[in-house]
C-alpha cells in the first residue's frame, strides 16, 4: 500500500487478507495450514543440511544403511545395524570466512536449537562442557512430521533422513517379531511409572492388549508421531544407548502446563547382551511434538583430559561429553527398567555406568563420551560432508567495505542472507541456495 491513505487496493493487495477472514469464519484448519506453508516458503529454502547437497550420495549412504541391517537369530529376533557412525559436523566450518561460517551454522539449525539452549536450559547449560571441554551441541533441522523421531536417529548416525522409511519398517518388524520382550518391559514400565505419581489403577488384559496395538500399528504408518517405547526399541536396532534432552511438559500457546512430556532420559538396549552393544551414545532433543538430532562438532579428542577421564584416544577421535544430569544435577531418567533393575540413585548411576563409558568432570557433572572418528566414519558421509562444505568454500568473498562504512551486526540485514547474492558475492550454497522443499518431504526438491 506505499502508507497512501487514498490509493485503491488492487487484487492482489486484499488476496491473502481475504483468505484469512474466511480462515476465521469457517475455521478451516487446512486453509490455515495453507497460508503458513506459503508464509513459510523462504524459511524452508533458508535451509541446507549436508544430506541435501547431493541426493546420489544421499541414495548410496541410505543402500549401506539398508545393507547393514541383520536380524539376530535365537529367542530375540530384533533387527540391528552392523556399523557403528557418528555424525559429526565438520572443524573445517571454523576455518570459512566469519559470515559463511554463521550462515553455514544457522542453516543447519532448527528453531528446537533456540528453544533447548535459549528458553529453557535443556542443552549446552554448563560452561564448561559447552566451552572449555568442546562437547556444544547442535540441534539439525530435519521434517517436521511425524517421521522426526526417525530422521533425527539417521541424522545423529549417518547424517540423512529416513526418506523411503527403511528404518519405520525395521522398527515395525522389530516390535512384531519380538512383541513379546518388548510388550513385558512396556507393561511393568507403565504401571510403575503411574504408581509413582499416586495413580493406583488396573486394566484388564484386553485393555493392556488394545493399546499395545495401538502403538504397534504407530510404528507402521509413515508420518504417524511415535512414543517412548519407540525410542527404546530403536536404542536395540542401534545397539547403543539414546540419550533424550527435552522439555519436561507439554505447554498450550499460551504457556499453561498441560501435562509431563516422559521422553527425556536414557534408552538403554537392556534387552541385548552388554558385550553386543557399544557404549558411545547419540543424543535427541525434543521441543513441543518434535526431535532433532543433537551432533557435536568436531574437536581433538586427546584435549580433553581435563575431565578426568583416561580416553588413551587419538588425535582424530572426537570425544563429545554429553550429560546423564539436568541443569539441576538430577539424574536422567533410565526408561523402561524392570523391577530388578530399579533401585535408588546410587543404583541406577552404577546402571549407566555398566551400559555407558562415565566420568564425572572437574565441575562435578556426571558425563557420557560419545566418541566419533573421521577417519573410522563410513566413507560415504565424509564424502557428503566434504561436497556440502565445498560449496560454501567455493562461495566468492563479498565486496569489501568502503571507508566510513559500517559492518551491519543485525541478523536480518547480514550480507549473507537468504537470497541476497548481490554484486560482491554471495553465500547461498550452490546446491541448496534456490531449492523449494515441501514440508512432508524436504529431499524432494527443484532446481529454480
Amino acid at each position: 500500500m506505499d502508507g497512501e491513505p487514498s490509493k485503491h487496493m488492487a487484487t492482489t493487495n486484499y488476496t491473502l487478507p481475504s483468505n484469512i477472514l474466511l480462515c476465521i469464519l469457517a475455521d478451516y484448519r487446512s486453509m490455515w495450514i495453507l497460508l503458513f506453508n506459503k508464509c513459510n516458503v523462504s524459511q524452508q529454502a533458508a535451509k541446507c543440511i549436508p544430506a541435501m547437497v547431493c541426493p546420489e550420495l544421499t541414495e548410496q549412504i541410505r543402500r549401506e544403511v539398508a545393507a547393514s541391517l541383520h536380524q539376530r537369530k535365537g529367542d530375540f529376533t530384533c533387527y540391528f545395524l552392523t556399523d557403528l557412525v557418528t555424525f559429526t559436523l565438520p572443524a573445517d566450518i571454523e576455518d570459512l570466512p566469519q559470515p559463511f561460517r554463521r550462515s553455514c551454522l544457522m542453516r543447519c539449525w532448527t528453531e528446537t536449537y533456540k528453544k533447548l539452549e535459549e528458553e529453557s536450559p535443556i542443552i549446552n547449560w554448563s560452561l564448561e562442557l559447552a566451552t572449555r571441554l568442546d562437547s556444544r551441541l547442535y540441534a539439525l533441522w530435519n521434517r517436521t512430521a511425524g517421521d522426526c523421531l526417525l530422521d533425527s536417529v539417521l541424522q545423529a548416525t549417518w547424517g540423512i533422513y529416513d526418506k523411503d522409511s527403511v528404518l519405520r519398517k525395521t522398527l515395525h518388524d522389530s516390535l512384531h517379531d519380538c512383541s513379546h520382550w518388548f510388550y513385558t518391559r512396556w507393561k511393568e514400565w507403565e504401571s510403575w511409572y503411574s504408581q509413582s505419581f499416586g495413580l493406583h489403577f488396573s486394566l484388564r488384559e484386553e485393555q493392556w492388549q488394545e493399546d499395545w496395538a495401538f502403538i504397534l500399528s504407530l510404528a507402521s504408518q509413515p508420518g504417524s508421531s511415535l512414543e517412548q517405547t519407540h525410542i527404546f526399541v530403536l536404542a536395540h536396532i542401534l545397539r547403543r544407548p539414546i540419550i533424550v534432552y527435552g522439555v519436561k511438559y507439554y505447554k498450550s500457546f499460551r504457556g499453561e502446563t498441560l501435562g509431563y512430556t516422559r521422553f527425556q532420559g536414557v534408552y538403554l538396549p537392556l534387552l541385548w547382551e552388554q558385550s553386543f552393544c557399544w557404549k558411545s551414545p547419540i543424543a535427541l532433543g525434543y521441543t513441543r511434538g518434535h526431535f532433532s538430532a543433537l551432533v557435536a562438532m568436531e574437536n581433538d579428542g586427546f584435549d580433553n583430559r581435563g575431565a578426568g577421564a583416561n580416553l588413551n584416544t587419538d588425535d582424530d577421535v572426537t570425544v563429545t561429553f554429553l550429560p546423564l544430569v539436568d541443569s539441576e544435577r538430577k539424574l536422567l531418567h533410565i526408561h523402561f527398567l524392570s523391577a530388578q533393575e530399579m533401585g535408588n540413585e546410587e543404583q541406577q548411576e552404577k546402571l549407566l555406568r555398566e551400559w555407558l563409558d562415565c566420568c564425572v568432570t572437574e565441575g562435578g557433572v556426571l558425563v557420557a563420551l560419545q566418541k566419533s572418528s573421521r577417519r573410522r566414519n563410513h566413507p560415504l558421509v565424509t564424502q557428503m560432508v566434504e561436497k556440502w562444505l565445498d560449496g560454501y568454500r567455493q562461495i566468492r568473498p563479498c565486496a569489501s567495505l568502503s571507508d566510513g562504512e559500517e559492518e551491519e551486526d543485525d541478523e536480518d540485514d547480514l550480507s549473507f542472507k537468504l537470497g541476497r547474492g548481490g554484486e560482491g558475492g554471495s553465500d547461498v550454497h550452490p546446491a541448496c541456495g534456490n531449492v523449494n522443499m515441501s514440508q512432508e518431504s524436504p529431499l524432494k526438491y527443484t532446481q529454480k
